[in-house]
């Protein structure tokens, strides 16, 4: 089997119905998905399958029903002995990337990412902020646009470099639209705003990463079992309390997410997965590193082609 590393989605990938045919199908995949109501303490899994869609894209709920989709998904793919060499999350997607390396348990997991969620809502709530995605741009180009028009009260930064050419910036409306307008004017294609309740990945939701601080101090954290590679550095880390310190980083950090795939890359990775709701990150990788396959797993039909393509390789 080849060296396979395991991708895992965050918020933007979520759809009505996710985990839904894997439940149906798999024992494993339904059992976690009957224990996120439990430690959840609301209805989740009833909000992953039946919506209704506005709900299920508030911040507090898409981030722990990513999270459960990714992990249901996951237990499939377990049992049908794919072992991946290597994990890598997409901002939310870093918590269940962990959960599969082993380094904390999916109840552990799953509070976490609520703790997150409601994080990120309050956050968004007090210092109501604007993401956008600039497209056709290169990332530095962006990263120099966003500097150039912040100011001490006024911020814009990259949020996720997410290919060689796209780019979410993050912060302050006023700013996030001038940033938009400079973009367009060094030649992007698009400048489009995103429809989100904060501005994530900037100082904006600076109380978020102070929840989180606190969140996972408290947390039975192991080091992880196969490599992960963090969205702040694009490095493997090996030890647990470099974990914890990472993700609280990650609050106000960007994702860079084509350094991780190229991390990932370098390591070794003969294929990519996606796993979990969606193809968002497969279209990332296809732009980052065209020669390795990214198979996705965001139906039943999708993981069984999945299983077979990877046991035969």
């Amino acid at each position: 089997m080849s060296k396979i590393a395991l991708l895992f989605p965050g918020q933007g990938s979520q759809a009505v119905g996710m985990a839904s045919e894997a439940a149906a199908q798999h024992a494993g995949a339904r059992a976690l998905l009957a224990k996120a109501d439990e430690v959840a303490g609301y209805g989740l899994a009833k909000l992953m399958a039946e919506g209704p869609e506005d709900e299920l894209k508030q911040t507090q709920n898409t981030q722990p029903a990513l999270y459960v989709a990714s992990a249901a998904t996951l237990a499939v793919l377990r049992d049908a002995g794919i072992v991946p060499f290597a994990v890598a999350g997409h901002s939310l997607g870093e918590y269940t990337a962990l959960y599969a390396a082993g380094v904390f348990d999916y109840e552990t997991g799953l509070k976490l990412v609520r703790t997150r969620g409601l994080a990120f809502a309050e956050a968004g709530s007090q210092r109501p902020g604007a993401m956008a995605a600039i497209i056709g741009l290169d990332n530095a180009k962006v990263a120099e646009i966003c500097a150039a028009v912040s100011s001490a009260n006024e911020v814009a930064v990259p949020a996720n470099f997410n290919d060689p050419k796209q780019t979410v910036i993050s912060g302050d409306p006023a700013a996030v639209t001038a940033a938009c307008e400079k973009c367009k004017e060094a030649g992007a294609k698009r400048a489009l705003p995103l429809p989100v309740s904060g501005a994530f990945h900037s100082p904006l939701v600076a109380p978020a990463a102070d929840t989180m601080e606190k969140a996972l101090a408290a947390a039975s954290l192991a080091a992880p079992a196969c490599r992960f590679v963090n969205n702040v550095d694009a490095a493997v880390l090996e030890d647990a309390d470099a974990i914890r310190t990472s993700l609280v980083r990650q609050v106000t950090s960007a994702v860079r997410w084509v350094e991780c795939v190229q991390k990932l890359v370098d390591l070794g990775a003969e294929a990519f997965v996606e796993v979990g709701s969606g193809k968002v990150l497969s279209g990332l990788v296809r732009r980052i590193a065209k020669d390795i396959p990214c198979h996705t797993t965001e139906s039943w039909d999708a993981i069984q082609k999945t299983i077979e393509a990877l046991k035969s390789a």
